[in-house]
């Protein structure tokens, strides 16, 4: 997989770098942080340029996420379910995998989309139940782009900073997202339970 990546954007570049992404998001065995950190060490050794590293990443994984958002409003949980129990095994997706993101997604709307692409196995299939809930395309759209730069971002950045090593990124990035996260989450509880004493606070004084 990794010699593949390698050669494809070797070849082709940004273009490499995009089609790779857009991929990514249907076919799971391919993984982004490789994409992206080795096309931050293209950047380091002169070939490519970060900004245009990190814009043909996120507008190939944001264009890649439209054909699965499409399927799932389009078939519907039921059908996809059931093409998933015969014909998942293909693209490495169980129902189980399916069924964590649909759950996700009911719990947090539409930032699921948002911070599903902070999270390697979750990226793409987010995609779907995005779809089952009919969610406003341009919403989707927006929350997938956020997403996805941020992610694009760092991955590029590693593999620029990481220079030959950029197949650690791999090996490493998803504790430390899973860290980052669980501290936004954190940090996120802490606000919404200070600012609802607050309006407690103030109901009283009223």
């Amino acid at each position: 997989m990794l010699r593949t990546i390698v050669r494809l954007i070797g070849a082709l570049g940004y273009w490499g770098i995009g089609v790779l992404m857009a991929v990514e998001n249907v076919v799971l065995p391919i993984p982004s942080e490789l994409i992206m950190a080795f096309g931050g060490f293209e950047c380091a050794v002169g070939r490519l340029t970060l900004a245009g590293t990190i814009l043909t990443g996120t507008i190939g994984s944001v264009i890649g996420a439209l054909p699965m958002y499409a399927v799932g409003r389009v078939l519907g949980k039921e059908r996809v379910t059931a093409w998933v129990d015969r014909h998942g095994k293909w693209i490495l997706l169980r129902r189980r995998d399916l069924e964590r993101a649909r759950t996700r997604f009911e719990r947090h709307g539409g930032r699921a989309v948002l911070f599903g692409q902070l999270l390697p196995g979750v990226r793409g299939l987010i995609s779907l139940p995005a779809g089952f809930a009919r969610m406003d395309i341009a919403l989707f759209v927006a929350t997938n782009l956020a997403g996805t730069l941020i992610w694009c971002t760092v991955l590029a950045l590693l593999g620029f900073l990481l220079g030959v090593k950029y197949p650690l990124v791999h090996a490493y990035v998803r504790p430390v997202i899973w860290i980052a996260l669980g501290g936004l989450v954190a940090w996120g509880t802490v606000w919404l339970v200070r600012r609802r004493r607050a309006a407690r606070r103030q109901r009283r004084v009223a």
